[in-house]
């Protein structure tokens, strides 16, 4: 594990592990069958590829989605991990490039998907390696009683029986307690062990309203989150297709995504936004979408989804990075019919039942009055007893003014009553309203004495209290039809002077009220983080990947609350490790200090890491790596010796070395010498650059020399000049 926490450092920039990591990847290394339940952005990736660069061979990694490959293969690679991927998103010679990786056994991780495993070449190459570790990833695929069963799925239990030495790890950010115990039987585990994180992902603001005039409350919620990342999900690929013309039309930075479009325009929409081309995208809520985007702010659902697990997955979305983010249900009663009318097209009767299941409880959510949280979590089998989260609308809600609504419930329930409880609730409305539609005249409910007499309240105030009589169980909805039903308390307001009590008058959207919570990122520098954001974005357009893959809005925002200065700190903000700061920490320290300077910014000391950045540098700095290698070095051991035992490459080594120089330490000479490339002769130019240019930023002395002199040499100069051998 001392192996594992160094890979957690240096490769990938964070100081400890996350709750039940450690454990987690314990257990892996020991080569004992684990089953992860983690949500989304809480660190499942990082169970299987740190065991997987602890381990000899290969680790083949499963997966049915390309586009969160592509992504994790990217951020892999610019960490510095070689890591392969084989699927039908690669072009030829790629591909062969790719399967050479894996064969010649450079690569350390293989991400391909599950029908490929059927491919007799795939089953050669792997027969041909050695492989440590199996991880199923999206494992919940696997089972029938599943949101998202994948036939192709179940071969994976018959793949795993092939290669019996190898540990296998499956994850899923949604598994009930039947799921769980579904996924380990067909994946033939061998004693398992069940790791279950929380489901309560704190810094998502949950909130459901009902949904009155769709497009304007999405506009309003959209004005709400100028400039920043979202998704909107929707029932039917018509309804995206209009959203995305109407949205485009007002301005709005959208583009849709569906199944019914080609895999050439899906795949480029959704490049467009991974890359911040795009601010919105809008997507059927039938289509998984698999994105690995940290940086999403919001997630709307613009109609009801299925069930839980598609719901909780889609929120989970938005906020990977651990920065708040909302996400709004727009809910009513016709979205639960049009989702039974699809339920009931399926042939198989225990498929039927099981979604209705799953829409029962998701329904049971949007109609909740307790905090959101409570229902959501307790879904999973997690017991969560707080009363109060603050993160959601029924916890943040003003003081509703309780009234006596007996007469208006009267009025409602004579209706339903009248019409033979035939009828959902907009069209109960409706006619309390007296509206003169087609459909009212039509079944002759003009002529009731009902008609008509609701017209003290309009018709969202009407629709509020539909909400309030379903949960005060004055009322049951036929989840098949949508259709309103009396109940006994129904009979008992009706004729026996029952009473009810609720509220009428217009609640503030939640939202509105929400700044209170979560203010730890908010005491940043925001014009230092658009600077920043800017320029990541530049050299993410550059190089042709996502922003994110650079470096979080985390990160950024932790670098535009701490102003770091030199290498060592940006080294103490979380997600940069070794490999990124030498890509990247130079630029990004330029227009740091820069800023600084020109805005007059003063400093107090060099341990900028301090308040909203919850990293602080280690009181004792002796268990740092780039400290012990340093010690290592000064004890008379070589570099190449030193990245032996340390397993990395022997310039991670000299850039260890290089920090332990820059922190003031002194370095002995022999053995750095010798592993400059430049000619001897030309040493003395590059001394005299450092004197001028100091030895913050090498990328200026990178610059000044065209960029013919690696920075390896770089650092090895740098080390010399500061132990005063120039």
């Amino acid at each position: 594990m001392n192996k594992a926490k160094n890979i957690l450092k240096d490769i990938f920039g964070y100081d400890s592990f996350r709750p039940l990591q450690n454990e987690i990847i314990q257990n892996v290394i020991n080569k004992k069958d684990s089953l992860v339940i983690m949500p989304t952005g809480g660190g499942k990736s990082l169970c299987y590829q740190i065991p997987a660069l602890i381990f000899e061979g290969l680790t083949v990694v499963i997966s049915p989605l390309i586009s969160l490959m592509k992504d994790q293969v990217e951020q892999l690679r610019q960490v510095g991990v070689k890591t392969a991927l084989l699927n039908s998103s690669l072009s030829p010679e790629d591909y062969k490039i790719n399967f050479e990786n894996v064969k010649n056994k450079s690569a350390k991780l293989l991400y391909i998907a599950p029908e490929s495993l059927l491919k007799d070449e795939i089953g050669s190459l792997l027969k041909g390696v050695i492989l440590d570790c199996i991880t199923v990833d999206e494992a919940h695929c696997i089972s029938e009683w599943g949101h998202d069963f994948r036939k192709e799925y179940r071969q994976l239990g018959i793949f795993r029986q092939n290669f019996p030495s190898a540990v296998c790890i499956g994850l899923t950010a949604t598994a009930t307690p039947r799921v769980q115990d579904d996924i380990m039987k067909n994946l033939n585990m061998v004693q398992p062990k069940k790791f279950i994180a929380s489901f309560n992902r704190e810094n998502l603001f949950l909130q459901v309203e009902p949904k009155r005039d769709a497009f304007q409350q999405t506009v309003d919620f959209l004005n709400e989150h100028k400039n920043q990342s979202g998704i909107i999900y929707c029932f039917s690929r018509r309804q995206v297709d209009e959203l995305h013309d109407d949205l485009s039309s007002l301005g709005f930075s959208t583009k849709p995504y569906h199944a019914g479009m080609s895999d050439e325009d899906r795949n480029k929409n959704q490049d467009l936004f991974i890359k911040d081309e795009v601010q919105i995208i809008i997507a059927t809520i039938a289509f998984g979408m698999g994105i690995n985007k940290s940086n999403v702010r919001f997630v709307l659902h613009h109609d009801l989804p299925k069930n839980i697990e598609s719901y909780y997955q889609e929120i989970g979305r938005s906020g990977r990075d651990g920065l708040r983010s909302d996400c709004l249900l727009l809910f009513s009663y016709a979205d639960i019919s049009k989702i039974n009318y699809f339920i009931d097209q399926k042939e198989d009767e225990r498929e039927r039942l099981v979604a209705k299941t799953h829409l029962e409880a998701m329904v049971k959510y949007a109609e909740s009055e307790v905090c959101r949280r409570y229902p959501l979590i307790n879904y999973f089998g997690e017991k969560y007893h707080n009363d109060f989260c603050g993160m959601c609308d029924n916890c943040i809600a003003e003081e509703k003014d309780l009234v006596d609504i007996t007469v208006h419930a009267q009025k409602f329930l004579s209706a339903i009553k009248r019409t033979g409880e035939k009828f959902g609730a907009n069209y109960i409305i409706d006619l309390l309203l007296g509206e003169e539609s087609d459909r009212i005249f039509h079944n002759g409910h003009q002529n009731l004495s009902v008609y008509g007499i609701g017209k003290e309240l309009d018709k969202k105030q009407w629709q509020k209290l539909v909400h309030q009589f379903v949960r005060k169980e004055i009322l049951v909805r036929d989840m098949e039809f949508g259709s309103l039903k009396l109940t006994p308390k129904s009979s008992d307001i009706l004729f026996n002077n029952g009473k009810v009590r609720g509220f009428i008058k217009e609640i503030k959207p939640a939202t509105k009220k929400l700044k209170l919570q979560f203010q730890s990122e908010e005491n940043y520098d925001h014009e230092l983080f658009e600077l920043l954001r800017k320029k990541r974005k530049s050299i993410a357009d550059e190089k042709g990947i996502p922003p994110f893959v650079i470096f979080s809005d985390k990160t950024l925002v932790q670098m535009a609350a701490v102003y770091p200065q030199t290498e060592n700190e940006l080294l103490s903000i979380s997600g940069i490790g070794i490999n990124k700061l030498e890509n990247y920490g130079s630029i990004f320290l330029t227009i740091i200090k820069s800023y600084c300077a020109r805005k007059n910014i003063q400093l107090k000391s060099s341990a900028k890491v301090r308040t909203g950045a919850n990293r602080q540098k280690p009181k004792n700095n002796s268990d740092l790596r780039y400290v012990l290698v340093g010690k290592e070095f000064n004890s008379g051991k070589s570099i190449d010796v030193l990245a032996g035992e340390f397993n990395v490459k022997p310039q991670r080594i000299i850039s260890h070395i290089a920090h332990y120089a820059f922190d003031g330490n002194k370095v002995r000479i022999e053995g750095i010498k010798e592993k400059i490339s430049l000619p001897e002769k030309e040493h003395q130019k590059v001394f005299d650059a450092f004197k001028e240019d100091g030895t913050t930023t090498l990328s200026v002395i990178f610059e000044r020399f065209n960029k013919e002199i690696s920075y390896e040499d770089l650092h090895l100069f740098r080390i010399i000049y500061l132990n005063g051998n120039s």
